[in-house]
């Protein structure tokens, strides 16, 4: 039987040192075996690599000639085909950094089993942040806490687990100058439909979104969230010649990309994923007001007046001068999503805030999103793949897959 184990990690544990190790054999005596196997890493990182290969030269790796490219897949069929050509390969033993992020439920269910019949065949090491992520037959524990690996006989003693509060004292800053709009209708799709090529993605969406309101966008990978995303958004032209109604005018009616967007406060992890830029905590939430990723203009006085009532909410004022590269993954979703409400914006959508975080880090973003959406008048989108147990929406649109493209119910939480 093969020794699996799993390493739990947070968001300040050194996750590329840990890589690195597995890989040249430096480890504890708990892990020495695995100096003497050939390993590969089944991670984010190792997509993106194989994908700018892909981009660089025309060639593909994980598929075949025939097979669309692999950037323009769904997150589910990436990771299938990734896992694919590692198992071809016939390592030894295989690194799972987070396997499951970003994956709805049905793909992490198709995943678990292909590992588990794998299991009798190949070792695997899981790095995990979410403890509901943990592969059932793993039997071996540690956890690694900064730099130091720290060994288990079972979860309940490992210290990520113990309950932490994820309150934020007082009530949240209000807007400088707040956003007008009188109507009750905010964002309206009548009937949308969306195709690329031959490939119908959207069929006859039908969702209104109404001022203040709180909502969870769910679906599976390759459902269409990001298409109907981005037509809100301006940045998808899919919208035009439809009836699809933002702020209160039908798409295409005269409003520019510019205005659409300075109604709207958007955060997704892939837009700090690869900054790289030198800002401060204080400079990155400030930014919000001009829609910039980073400070490149002087603030005002009551900009900077605004940020500090945000950043003692955070309980960051007192480090407002480090700079948001060096912060913990939970503390920059805390400063981005921050960032993207700062100006209290129509409406506010999060795509994926909680990807990648652990489960502490994870539960303040949530409670951080929640008490954004109760305390103020903006309108919330939150997307995400995984159902995050303590998020407070008031109402869910799920896009279903059919044959015909992809179909919208909408449903109360837990109904």
């Amino acid at each position: 039987m093969k020794q699996h184990w799993a390493i739990f990690i947070n968001n300040d544990s050194s996750k590329s040192k840990l890589l690195q190790q597995l890989l040249r054999g430096n480890l504890p005596k708990e892990l020495s075996f695995l100096a003497n196997f050939q390993g590969s890493i089944f991670s984010k990182i190792t997509l993106e690599q194989l994908m700018d290969k892909e981009d660089r030269h025309g060639t593909k790796t994980l598929a075949k000639e025939t097979d669309q490219p692999l950037r323009s897949k769904s997150s589910g069929e990436q990771k299938k085909a990734l896992l694919n050509y590692l198992l071809n390969s016939n390592p030894d033993f295989i690194v799972l950094d987070n396997p499951f992020d970003n994956l709805d439920a049905t793909s992490q269910a198709e995943l678990s089993e292909t590992l588990k019949q794998r299991s009798n065949r190949t070792l695997f090491v899981q790095i995990i942040s979410r403890k509901v992520d943990l592969l059932p037959f793993i039997s071996n524990f540690a956890s690694l806490q900064k730099e130091r690996l720290y060994f288990h006989k079972n979860l309940e003693s490992i210290s990520f687990f113990k309950s932490k509060s994820a309150l934020f004292n007082g009530i949240i800053p209000p807007p400088l100058k707040p956003m007008k709009f009188d109507q009750k209708s905010l964002i309206n799709l009548k009937n949308i439909s969306v195709r690329f090529g031959t490939k119908t993605v959207l069929q006859n969406i039908q969702w209104e979104i109404n001022k203040g309101d709180f909502w969870q966008l769910i679906g599976k990978n390759g459902s269409g969230k990001t298409t109907i995303l981005s037509m809100i958004t301006g940045e998808n032209p899919k919208g035009y010649g439809q009836e699809l109604y933002l702020f209160g005018k039908k798409k295409g009616s005269g409003e520019s990309i510019w205005e659409t967007k300075q109604k709207i406060g958007y955060f997704t992890p892939a837009m700090t994923d690869k900054f790289s830029g030198h800002h401060s905590i204080e400079n990155m939430i400030i930014s919000g007001f001009n829609d910039s990723v980073g400070l490149y203009i002087k603030p005002t006085e009551a900009q900077l007046r605004l940020a500090r009532e945000w950043l003692q909410l955070l309980q960051l004022w007192e480090v407002k001068d480090t700079l948001f590269n060096t912060l913990s993954m939970g503390q920059q979703r805390l400063v981005m999503t921050t960032r993207a409400m700062i100006k209290h914006p129509l409406l506010l959508i999060l795509d994926e805030p909680t990807a990648g975080l652990d489960d502490t880090s994870a539960k303040l973003v949530v409670a951080l999103v929640n008490k954004m959406a109760q305390e103020s008048n903006t309108t919330t989108i939150f997307v995400s793949h995984r159902q995050e147990v303590d998020l407070e929406p008031d109402f869910i649109y799920e896009l279903k897959m059919t044959s015909t493209g992809s179909v919208g119910q909408v449903r109360k939480p837990n109904g």
